[in-house]
């Protein structure tokens, strides 16, 4: 008897290699870590980063402290006000952020100028070195699109194979989607890269029925089976794209140094086309390296990871950064949102040393493309940060990574910090307006207690402040003098200083409707609210404009509101809060011009918010662009259609399936309904409009429901 096609087919595919399991433990967050031999002090320190960090961290305290010295005088030196002291407060907490920011982009900024940010022996230039050691490139994807997701891979496959060093890497696209739809279009798309590249000995996909945990269950899951024949680790995210060069440099870095546990690369922001995205990349590009260039230089071997675009010691990860669940229900219980972070954190308080190295290039992603898109992912961000409270306390963390965690925190506290300084700084400008001032108060004294409000200091802490604020963009525009090339490909001097110009002039009017964002999105978790998971909207298609008043009216209410309060008590502090009110008032059209793909590209045109990845297009993300433009699949829409119009799809589906389900397993309640429904539908027709996508997604990935849809007349 000779078996059908489809079923030898079936049995000769493979989408995984064998398994190499790994033991994954989950962490206790309340016990001393075990360092296994390890010393806590990295061999790979800069040196005196003791010294580095006591320059950082001791000089933004002092500027704090004058700073609040001279809050101190402009308030009232003599009398005491509660508002006063709230405003005091909060201008401490806020200014320390701020002056933070300055003095680590002064140390960013020395870096630059001394050509650091390298080190572990890393050499941008030069022959490659030889590898060692097989690496996997994670591809963690969650109903993203799959022709987008599979033109980075071919980018990075083809980049790869350009270094001769292609066959130490493998590449495995971990798929968490839940649509069905997306699901086996994901199946084709691998399919045909296979194909395309001929390569099926290195190109690997699996995906989870059940998307446990997120991305850090994705990964740990993979890390669980296959992590023991990996001694290192790529992980990337859905619109990652990274040179070959970079990928065999840092993995050759890991081989250099054992007792690094993480190398983290700078991404670059890439392919942006709205005036927001490119704004974004703009900055990113001008003003990122200074920053990740000051952090990595006092960061030393406790730096952070941003989840992405970072080589991982697989042995490390399995033996320190299992999370556990916290403590207490969502949104601050569960498992945690922002993992990466604290796997960062897990592993080097087990000893293993993390850093990051900015002035690396060849690793590239991409923007959200309004305002409105990076509103949904930071109420997730939001959420995730929040969570870390509870993972400060850990027994044995680096101070370093308690501080990340603070500063992460931070970068969304803030938001209401700012709101509220702003409304205080409103009320006590009514208290000096309406409130009949004590000039004897209780006490008989012979010369009378007049209230002191220095306007000219104020004016003078107010410049100091927002000096402080701007200086790192100066910083790095004066930094871009000392790298031709870059300044070159964003268009030479007067075009980035214009650029800067209109970047920070748009950026102005939006930092308060994305301080009021942020502060929603931090009372909602604080009022219960769970953020969910929802795919990222990538492409660069416009907002509609109905949808943009119906999200942005409230701010413009707010504004006019906040306006006619300043107007009230004097027309200089409606003059004085104009940037602020300008860009409340202005919040739809502000939303609606920076999502609009015809003025990002109009400034483009004028040579404006360059970056040289637009003027100077990198190999790789040429290599990503045309296979962009290469044809989708020809897939029907429609799981169930694709699957029954296609043969030898329909035989890899059925290969990549899971074990049935055994006697005792857990009841899966979606399986048995979408089975039955299956099994009542009298046409393949009926079947796509009585099954929810849950339940499609769940008979589709059992055996007896193929069997049943294959039956389904047409």
């Amino acid at each position: 008897m000779t078996d059908a096609p489809g079923v030898v087919a079936a049995v000769r595919f493979h989408a995984l290699p064998p398994e190499a399991p790994l033991s994954m433990e989950t962490q206790d967050l309340h016990a001393a870590p075990d360092l296994h031999g390890r010393e806590r002090v990295s061999p790979t320190e800069p040196p005196l980063v003791s010294l580095r960090r006591l320059a950082v961290i001791g000089s933004a305290l002092a500027l704090t402290a004058y700073g609040a010295y001279q809050t101190h005088l402009v308030l009232d030196a003599n009398g005491f006000s509660v508002l006063g002291v709230i405003m005091e407060v909060l201008f401490v907490l806020l200014f320390t952020w701020i002056a933070l920011a300055f003095t680590s982009s002064v140390a960013g900024f020395w870096s630059l100028l001394t050509k650091g940010g390298l080190g572990l022996g890393i050499h941008a230039d030069g022959p490659l070195p030889a590898l060692n050691t097989r690496v996997a490139l994670l591809m963690p994807t969650y109903n993203e699109d799959p022709h987008r997701v599979m033109a980075g891979l071919r980018a990075i496959y083809a980049s790869l194979q350009e270094t001769g060093r292609e066959d130490a890497f493998d590449i495995f696209i971990l798929s968490d989607t839940t649509n069905p739809d997306v699901w086996v279009t994901e199946e084709a798309a691998f399919l045909a890269l296979r194909r395309d590249t001929g390569d099926d000995r290195h190109i690997f996909y699996r995906r989870r029925a059940k998307n446990i945990e997120r991305k850090a269950g994705n990964v740990g899951e993979w890390v669980r089976r296959f992590g023991g024949a990996y001694p290192l680790m790529v992980t990337l995210d859905a619109d990652s794209v990274m040179d070959g060069r970079t990928l065999v440099q840092i993995a050759a870095a890991m081989e250099r140094n054992p007792q690094v546990g993480l190398i983290q690369t700078l991404p670059i922001i890439a392919g942006g086309t709205t005036l927001f995205a490119r704004m974004q990349q703009f900055a990113g590009r001008v003003y990122g390296p200074l920053i990740a260039h000051g952090i990595a230089w006092w960061h030393g071997a406790a730096s952070n990871y941003w989840g992405h675009n970072a080589v991982i010691r697989t042995a490390a990860f399995a033996e320190q950064a299992g999370l556990p669940h916290l403590p207490g229900r969502k949104p601050f219980g569960g498992h945690i949102l922002s993992h990466d972070f604290v796997e960062a954190a897990l592993m080097r308080r087990g000893g293993w040393a993390i850093h990051m190295v900015p002035a690396l290039l060849g690793s590239y992603e991409e923007s959200p493309p309004s305002l409105t898109d990076v509103a949904i992912r930071d109420r997730r961000w939001c959420q995730g940060n929040l969570q870390h409270y509870k993972v400060i306390p850990t027994k044995g963390l680096h101070w370093l990574s308690r501080m990340h965690m603070m500063i992460g925190i931070g970068a969304y506290v803030t938001s209401p910090l700012w709101l509220i300084f702003l409304l205080v700084g409103i009320l006590i400008s009514l208290q000096a307006h309406f409130v009949r001032p004590e000039y004897f108060g209780d006490t008989k004294t012979l010369y009378p207690h007049w209230p002191q409000v220095d306007p000219v200091r104020a004016k003078y802490v107010f410049i100091a402040t927002m000096a402080i604020l701007l200086a790192p963009k100066l910083f790095a525009y004066i930094a871009l003098f000392f790298n031709r090339t870059t300044l070159k490909g964003c268009g030479g001097a007067i075009r980035t200083a214009l650029s800067i110009l209109v970047e920070t002039l748009i950026g102005g009017l939006i930092a308060p409707i994305a301080m009021l964002i942020q502060t929603g999105g931090v009372i909602s978790i604080l009022s219960g609210q769970d953020s969910g998971w929802n795919a990222q909207r990538r492409d660069d298609g416009g907002v509609p404009f109905s949808v943009i008043v119906a999200g942005y009216w409230r701010y413009t209410v707010f504004g006019l509101i906040l306006g006619t309060a300043a107007w009230a008590v004097s027309i200089s502090l409606f003059l004085w809060m104009t940037p602020v009110l300008l860009g409340l008032v202005l919040s739809i059209p502000l939303a609606a011009l920076t999502a609009s793909r015809d003025v990002g590209q109009a400034l483009r045109r004028l040579g404006l918010l360059l970056v040289p990845e637009e003027t100077q297009t990198p190999d790789v993300l040429l290599k990503a662009a045309a296979a962009m433009q290469l044809p989708a699949l020809d897939c029907p829409e429609s799981a169930m259609a694709a699957l029954c119009s296609d043969p030898a799809l329909l035989a890899a589906h059925r290969a990549m399936l899971p074990p049935s389900r055994k006697a005792g397993d857990p009841i899966d309640a979606e399986r048995l309904v979408g089975l039955l429904k299956l099994q009542e539908a009298r046409s393949l027709a009926e079947a796509e409009t009585t099954l929810t996508s849950r339940e499609k997604a769940a008979a589709l990935g059992d055996a007896t429901g193929l069997d049943r849809l294959m039956t389904l007349p047409r």
